[in-house]
């Protein structure tokens, strides 16, 4: 699979400097958490889940959470269990390559074991588990398993731990408890392509909700949890992983992103036009979510609604000047230092300082491609959103 792959090969020319890179769920670890992109959750309740899938695929989706927890009632596990086997028994007859990477998002430890062993030969379309409430004590049985269900399957399964519990909230505990996560994933590194975070948790701990005006760095309990959070596990020293941006609560239904005619105007110089068509779709504030969430060090994003996908991944294609500015940094003599004028002349780059941001930037180029010069995000977003 590959980013922006819905689109027509003629399309991608026209946008990509440098189209993405296909990866798949055997693809490094490192470059499975960088593409994940806008991971687009769905209750395993669901009776068409199969179907839904395939249609997330179609349009884009590239990495799904099918959930087994917050989003169903405490009674209705036994039955989302069995639709899930028998949702996967469907996506089985799909075409090899065409569906998402597929993640189960499960409430204990033991049903890993148990789902790993339910789902018979369809294990192979699972890329792995997402773990709830991931503490230290927690964490340890949840990988655990996730150890003995790969020896039972005899293949990879990808973990992604959710960092939401009270305990990473509360500032007594903070310090301590990040510390013993980051001890286990280390532990567990070649199977942890990410850390998310449960920011609704978070705000639960306080009775907080955040307006559709509002981030979650306008809320300074989150956004010191954030901080710490990538303070620790998201360094650029070769310790780190990806950390995903947190859900964007608020979506409307009545209408696509974008109108037609808006789709197709030249977007040239249409910045307060576009602003205003995504203010009237309650977008402005995922916007600057997004765009937040990438100087704060995240990548990706937890989404609950499928218009939420393409901003997410509009915003993560490196544009033109980005990766010019990488390729110089990385260019230059290893170790030999100094300071480049931008080939923008807007900036200087130092090699040094700016290499491990070159370097990870060009991974995120090798997921979501290099746009072209003068292809911007409104024309990615209005893409992505055909």
């Amino acid at each position: 699979m590959r980013h922006f792959g819905h689109l027509t090969a003629a399309r991608r020319r026209a946008l990509f400097h440098r189209e993405p890179a296909e990866f798949g769920p055997d693809s490094p670890v490192r470059t499975v958490g960088c593409a994940l992109g806008a991971t687009l959750y769905a209750p395993a309740t669901r009776p068409r889940l199969a179907e839904d899938v395939g249609k997330q695929a179609r349009s884009g989706v590239v990495s799904m959470v099918l959930c087994l927890e917050d989003s169903i009632g405490d009674a209705e596990v036994a039955d989302a269990e069995a639709n899930l086997l028998r949702q996967f028994r469907l996506l089985a007859a799909e075409p090899p390559g065409s569906l998402p990477l597929l993640f189960v998002r499960v409430r204990e430890p033991e049903q890993i074991l148990d789902l790993t062993r339910r789902l018979g030969p369809d294990i192979g379309l699972l890329t792995g588990y997402v773990l709830p409430k991931f503490t230290p004590s927690s964490g340890a049985a949840f990988l655990e398993a996730a150890v003995a269900a790969e020896v039972l399957c005899e293949r990879r399964l990808l973990v992604m731990p959710v960092l939401e519990s009270p305990e990473l909230l509360h500032l007594e505990s903070r310090h301590e408890v990040l510390r013993a996560v980051a001890a286990l994933v280390e532990k567990h590194r070649e199977r942890v392509p990410a850390v998310r975070l449960g920011v609704t948790d978070f705000c639960s701990a306080y009775g907080l909700r955040r307006t559709p005006e509002m981030t979650a760095y306008d809320v300074g309990l989150v956004a010191s949890v954030i901080a710490d959070v990538v303070n620790v596990l998201g360094r650029a020293d070769g310790s780190g992983c990806t950390v995903t941006g947190p859900v964007w609560e608020y979506f409307r239904t009545q209408e696509r992103l974008f109108k037609p005619q808006l789709r197709n105007t030249p977007f040239s110089g249409r910045a307060e036009e576009l602003r205003a068509r995504l203010i009237e779709h309650d977008m402005d504030g995922l916007l600057r979510e997004i765009e937040l969430d990438r100087a704060n060090g995240l990548m990706g994003k937890t989404c609950i609604h499928p218009s939420h996908v393409a901003p997410v991944h509009a915003l993560s294609v490196v544009s033109h000047e980005e990766y010019t500015d990488a390729a110089d940094i990385l260019g230059a003599a290893p170790g030999g230092g100094g300071v480049l004028r931008s080939a923008y002349t807007n900036k200087m780059n130092e090699v040094k300082p700016h290499r491990a941001w070159a370097e990870r930037t060009m991974l995120r180029a090798e997921v979501f491609g290099v746009a072209r010069d003068g292809v911007d995000f409104v024309d990615l977003l209005a893409a992505g959103n055909a």
